[in-house]
């Protein structure tokens, strides 16, 4: 990276006289002596690069790092090209921020574009947002965007993620929806309890597929349901599966949401991720945050621009659905470079990986005593229970460098939920079987 000094000590001497004050404590002079800083501030001294470097590698060296992980719960480990990494560093693109002056912001505008219309053809959706800050945020986007004056109930099914869960249950709380709770059975959505209390009322229904346990979903019965009660239906996603299995729209879906983490970024401490959301033509007009177009210019050159903005919150504030008025700028570039250079047939064959090695794993796991409770199938997740403590098994495998499946708590105390990718061998589900099977 390169470096910024918004203004010399020339160019202060300079401002400061262009308004007659010659010293920066003339400048505030007028301010009550009490409230002025007096014995500076209590900072340690400054340091040199090397002394910065040597402090931040011993920090850095506190954390664990794991070589093999076989967990998930919404943050997953795939492979990145270096091609993504590669593009994002570059200054011009790492540094930049808010693309309201498009004359200047030609190339931010386009990147959002692309991976707006990448969005669209992972979703089949019809048009798609610039992102929201992270996949729960656009779940609850995406509820929210459903309510109307006759409208205002919300199903969201138990078996979605727990974070998911509570940004909803937040959103609802300050909007005035209600929101009901579809019970799981067995690991999966109860249609039965949704057939009996969804009614006219029912603004939308919201499942994830894969959901939390990594289930796939019977997304097709529960579309038609939400469909006969004139309601909208809202599938959060992981955009891997996609690559394998049926798109929102082919299931029905009025808006696709799903966090873009798999797509490009790494596993961090706390972010930055990405929400996706995209939606029907229909709806197009409710999304939340900004969505870029494309147009020509008076010359007929391709130019982009942000789009609809009428829609949103910094221009029609008292009809807005919707607080966010910005996106993830640089991850959304990232999923679009990933997505560039993986391909169609590239984020397949990660899909069928991802399946491939999860069921191998599964069934491993469960000849040597650990039975897996998914019923039907499932993606790259999966519950098993534990036949010894769950803190013994993530401890032994701790010690060989390995990161274990997540404990569940609760009801679901004594399971794991394991998560395998196209980043886990076979030699590395080999080595987990080899060390429990010895516990």
């Amino acid at each position: 990276m390169g470096s910024f000094v918004p203004a010399t000590d020339l160019d202060r001497k300079e401002m400061l006289s262009v308004i007659g004050i010659e010293s920066i404590e003339d400048l505030f002079g007028q301010l009550p002596q009490e409230v002025m800083l007096k014995d500076g501030l209590n900072l340690p001294r400054g340091m040199s690069e090397m002394e910065v470097c040597k402090e931040m590698e011993g920090i850095a060296a506190k954390n664990k790092v794991f070589p093999v992980i076989f967990r998930g719960v919404g943050a997953y480990r795939h492979y990145i090209p270096a091609v993504v990494k590669s593009v994002l560093s570059k200054e011009t693109l790492y540094t930049a921020y808010t693309p309201y002056q498009a004359e200047i912001s030609q190339g931010i505008l386009q990147s959002i574009f692309e991976y707006q219309t990448m969005i669209c053809e992972l979703t089949g959706m019809d048009t798609a947002n610039a992102s929201v800050y992270d996949g729960a945020a656009a779940a609850a986007e995406a509820v929210a965007m459903c309510r109307d004056r006759k409208k205002t109930r919300a199903f969201v099914s138990a078996a979605v993620h727990p974070q998911v869960m509570e940004t909803i249950k937040t959103y609802c709380f300050g909007n005035g929806m209600e929101l009901t709770v579809i019970p799981e059975k067995d690991g999966m959505t109860d249609l039965n309890f949704l057939k009996e209390h969804i009614d006219r009322q029912t603004a939308s229904v919201y499942i994830q597929n894969p959901n939390y346990y990594g289930s796939l979903e019977l997304a097709g019965e529960i579309g038609s349901i939400t469909k006969e009660a004139d309601a909208k239906y809202i599938m959060g996603v992981n955009p891997i599966s996609l690559g394998v299995i049926k798109t929102p729209e082919e299931y029905g879906a009025d808006i696709a949401v799903g966090e873009g983490q798999p797509l490009g970024l790494p596993l961090s401490f706390g972010g930055p991720y990405i929400g996706f959301m995209a939606c029907t033509k229909e709806l197009t007009r409710k999304l939340p945050g900004r969505i870029v177009g494309e147009t020509v210019d008076f010359n007929g050159k391709t130019g982009y621009v942000l789009t609809l903005q009428a829609r949103e919150q910094h221009i029609r504030r008292e009809k807005a659905l919707s607080n966010i008025c910005s996106n993830q700028a640089l991850c959304a570039l990232a999923v679009g470079v990933y997505l560039s250079a993986m391909g169609a047939e590239g984020l397949k064959q990660t899909a069928i990986q991802c399946m491939s090695k999860s069921h191998y794993m599964a069934n491993q796991l469960e000849a040597i005593g650990y039975p897996v409770i998914n019923r039907g199938e499932f993606f790259h997740e999966f519950v098993t229970i534990s036949k010894i403590p769950v803190e013994k098994v993530m401890s032994v495998l701790e010690d060989a460098g390995i990161l274990g499946g997540y404990p569940l708590t609760g009801e679901r105390a004594g399971q794991i939920l394991w998560c395998c990718t196209e980043m886990n061998a076979k030699d590395d589900i080999d080595r987990v079987i080899g060390i429990l099977k010895e516990v």
